[in-house]
Protein backbone atom coordinates (compact mmCIF):
# COMPACT_ATOMS: atom_id res chain seq x y z
CA UNK A 1 0.00 0.00 0.00
CA UNK A 2 2.98 2.63 1.06
CA UNK A 3 4.82 1.36 -3.01
CA UNK A 4 1.37 2.55 -4.29
CA UNK A 5 0.59 5.77 -2.76
CA UNK A 6 4.62 7.02 -2.83
CA UNK A 7 4.52 5.96 -6.55
CA UNK A 8 5.20 9.85 -8.32
CA UNK A 9 5.74 11.74 -5.46
CA UNK A 10 8.21 13.78 -4.72
CA UNK A 11 10.92 13.27 -1.57
CA UNK A 12 9.29 15.91 0.02
CA UNK A 13 5.71 14.91 -0.55
CA UNK A 14 7.06 11.36 0.97
CA UNK A 15 8.57 13.07 3.58
CA UNK A 16 5.00 14.64 4.55
CA UNK A 17 3.14 11.39 3.36
CA UNK A 18 5.34 10.09 6.44
CA UNK A 19 4.94 12.44 8.84
CA UNK A 20 1.15 11.89 8.14
CA UNK A 21 1.20 8.23 8.70
CA UNK A 22 3.33 8.49 12.19
CA UNK A 23 0.59 10.64 13.60
CA UNK A 24 -1.98 8.46 12.46
CA UNK A 25 -0.53 5.54 13.09
CA UNK A 26 0.72 6.57 17.03
CA UNK A 27 -3.04 8.13 17.02
CA UNK A 28 -1.54 11.70 17.09
CA UNK A 29 -4.40 12.68 14.88
CA UNK A 30 -7.53 10.67 13.83
CA UNK A 31 -9.29 12.63 11.84
CA UNK A 32 -8.90 16.03 9.49
CA UNK A 33 -6.75 17.51 6.59
CA UNK A 34 -4.13 15.26 8.02
CA UNK A 35 -6.17 11.85 7.58
CA UNK A 36 -8.29 13.00 4.59
CA UNK A 37 -4.52 13.82 2.58
CA UNK A 38 -3.47 10.47 3.61
CA UNK A 39 -6.43 8.70 1.52
CA UNK A 40 -6.47 5.29 1.34
CA UNK A 41 -3.93 5.06 3.54
CA UNK A 42 -6.55 6.17 6.58
CA UNK A 43 -8.00 2.92 6.91
CA UNK A 44 -4.96 2.41 9.47
CA UNK A 45 -6.59 5.41 11.74
CA UNK A 46 -7.42 2.74 14.56
CA UNK A 47 -4.37 0.81 14.47
CA UNK A 48 -3.08 2.99 17.54
CA UNK A 49 -5.56 1.21 19.51
CA UNK A 50 -3.32 -1.81 19.24
CA UNK A 51 0.52 -0.82 20.41
CA UNK A 52 1.80 -4.72 18.76
CA UNK A 53 0.63 -3.87 15.66
CA UNK A 54 2.05 -0.16 15.26
CA UNK A 55 5.72 -0.93 14.70
CA UNK A 56 4.65 -3.44 12.46
CA UNK A 57 2.82 -0.89 10.26
CA UNK A 58 5.17 1.23 10.52
CA UNK A 59 8.23 -0.23 9.99
CA UNK A 60 7.96 0.08 6.06
CA UNK A 61 7.98 3.81 6.45
CA UNK A 62 10.60 4.13 8.76
CA UNK A 63 12.43 2.23 6.35
CA UNK A 64 11.51 4.65 3.22
CA UNK A 65 11.95 7.97 5.25
CA UNK A 66 15.66 5.96 6.75
CA UNK A 67 16.64 5.56 3.13
CA UNK A 68 15.46 9.06 1.88
CA UNK A 69 17.65 10.42 4.82
CA UNK A 70 20.58 8.12 3.90
CA UNK A 71 20.37 6.83 7.33
CA UNK A 72 22.78 3.87 8.21
CA UNK A 73 20.66 2.41 11.57
CA UNK A 74 16.22 2.76 11.33
CA UNK A 75 13.89 2.57 14.33
CA UNK A 76 10.50 2.64 14.84
CA UNK A 77 11.13 4.51 18.11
Amino acid sequence: MMTVALKGKTVVEAQTMFTGMHELLTGVVKEGPVVEALGKLKIFAGIWQYPARVKCAALSWHTMNGAVKSEKIISTE
